[in-house]
């Protein structure tokens, strides 16, 4: 059921599509910035976008419990009992919001100079008569350094009902996708250490999308803003699932991007278990239990600076460098899998063919320990926070048939995907893969892998040289265990079908220049004729 609208607000002039909502509401949401700089500006505003979530999500529900009571026949009388009973809300994940802090209350009050007094009494109240939420929403709009009259111009924006009239998307869906798109708007704003909670959504398509997670438990020991969960239910959703297919478990160590990530799950109705509180995952495994079907992670690259325990009972395959955590994350992650769980791993170009520090032996041990699936090679400029060249790793605990599963038997190989010249630039600096791509990519693994998916779409595996090549063991011990898809890919075919001779394609050619010259010095005595006619 869609949410009340307040009177004069039903129209859309001017903004028929979500893009139009996002960008006009980025733009003038960065206007009213002032001098705050990208990430503390970044708190102000989605935790403004999600106090508006959980009470459009509040109004939403009282509305369809007025409706179910009345036509249970109760008299309106009664009604107020049912709609002042928390157990209604909580039944279907919706959280509690009390008077002081319903959007409307605070919408009314933006202009009167305590808008940050009554934001951050509005917050500690949510999150008092909500357990999940407790310790995670922001109380950051009083303080000395707030401009209130810009935080109010702020709550106006906010207020805007455009949010809740798109079609019959209710707000959920919509404040969702415009949390999403602020959360990539203030990585690409704070440059390098976005990077530290967004990874690129086409990235993390990419990696959903091979895994095909349609139900378990999906870890993500450093989880950011919580992206990877959000992919991985839009994707069961996609596919005729029910969000409670999957289970997620998450950890982060920092503080900020731990709150980020819970209001972006409770924001997505994703019941998640991020722990009690923020924590670094190799100090303190907040989840030393969980054995997951599905692992998702990009875990900070090359991190030099990390807590090391030599004794760690999961350097199984050889004890990480103190310089590098790269093979400490694969490690902990590889820890992570149930009997037959997959991951995918997101990490710099350098852990495919680094021999420093042990690198090497630890990358040799886990081939011989058959656990890599998978190896991609990804093109540049994907990472607009950073310009080291990324990867992706893919790991399997049981690379056999599955039993009813009846995947093709890959014990013994590798799959190597060359997708460096893939991709399509979206401005000067960024490159993005589109959905051919994604397709292209995930449909060589599932062929392989002989999938369902597959299956169902006929496809069959074969190596294409230049893109993807399956590799048995003896092969990669030939390479000294290095694991770069180019090694093993080759060059691609050369595109034989235009046989003209060198020598005539080049007068050809030379003609066909010399007749644009011909043009272009027709065309400049036109305009000069038609200057010096001009009387001006």
């Amino acid at each position: 059921m869609p949410p009340r609208k307040r009177a004069g607000q039903a129209a859309l002039p001017g903004m028929p599509t979500m893009a139009d909502l996002r960008d006009t509401l980025w733009k003038a949401a960065d206007k009213l910035r002032g001098s705050m700089d990208a990430a503390q500006y970044k708190d102000f505003v989605l935790g403004l976008v999600f106090l508006k979530y959980v009470s459009d999500a509040f109004e939403e529900r009282r509305e369809q419990i007025r409706q179910e009571v009345l036509d249970q026949g109760i008299a309106e009388s009664r009604v107020e009992v049912f709609l002042n009973d928390i157990d209604e809300y909580a039944g279907h994940g919706v959280f509690w919001v009390p008077d002081e802090a319903r959007w409307l209350y605070l919408a009314e009050r933006a202009k009167g100079g305590r808008i940050g007094e009554l934001l951050d009494a509005a917050m500690d109240a949510v999150m008092k008569l909500n357990d999940p939420l407790k310790g995670v929403l922001p109380k950051i709009f009083n303080r000395d350094n707030v401009d209130q009259r810009r935080l109010g111009e702020l709550v106006d924006l906010i207020t805007d009902a455009r949010f809740t009239g798109h079609g019959d998307r209710p707000a959920r869906d919509v404040l969702g996708e415009v949390y999403e798109y602020f959360l990539e708007k203030f990585a690409r704003a704070e440059g390098k250490r976005g990077g530290e909670f967004y990874t690129p959504g086409s990235v993390v398509e990419l990696l959903v999308e091979v895994l095909e997670p349609y139900s378990g438990r999906v870890y993500d020991p450093c989880c950011g803003s919580g992206g990877m969960f959000v992919q991985a239910e839009k994707f069961v959703l996609n596919h005729r699932g029910r969000r409670d297919d999957i289970a997620v478990y998450g950890q982060e160590a920092n503080e900020r991007t731990w709150r980020l990530a819970k209001m972006n799950l409770a924001i997505h109705g994703i019941g998640g278990d991020l722990g009690p509180k923020w924590e670094d995952t190799f100090y303190a495994d907040k989840h030393p239990d969980v054995k997951a079907d599905y692992v998702l992670a990009n875990p900070p690259f090359n991190m030099s600076d990390w807590h090391r325990k030599v004794d760690d009972k999961r350097w199984h395959y050889g004890v990480p460098p103190a310089g590098n955590a790269n093979f400490a994350w694969l490690q902990h992650i590889v820890s992570k899998l149930g009997e037959r769980g997959a991951a995918g791993v997101v990490l710099a170009n350098g852990s495919m063919s680094s021999k420093q520090s042990g690198e090497g032996e630890i990358r040799a041990a886990m081939v011989e320990a058959d656990l890599i699936t998978c190896m991609i090679a990804l093109p540049p400029q994907l990472f607009r926070t950073t310009p080291i060249p990324a990867c992706l790793w893919f790991f399997a605990k049981d690379k056999g048939p599955q039993g009813a599963k009846k995947l093709a038997d890959r014990r013994g190989d590798v799959l190597f995907i060359d997708a460096r010249n893939m991709g399509t630039m979206v401005d000067r600096t960024e490159r993005k893969l589109m959905p051919e791509d994604i397709k292209k990519i995930a449909g060589a693994y599932h062929a392989w892998r002989g999938t369902a998916s597959a299956r169902v779409e006929n496809l069959n595996y074969e190596d294409e040289a230049g893109f993807c090549y399956s590799a048995t063991q003896d092969e990669i011990r030939q390479h000294d265990h290095v694991l770069s898809p180019g090694r093993y890919v080759g060059a691609a075919e050369v595109d034989t079908s235009d046989d003209e001779p060198i020598a005539n394609k080049i007068e050809r050619l030379k003609k066909e220049l010399y007749g644009h010259f011909d043009e272009s010095s027709r065309l400049e005595q036109e305009v000069r004729t038609w200057l010096e006619r001009l009387d001006v």
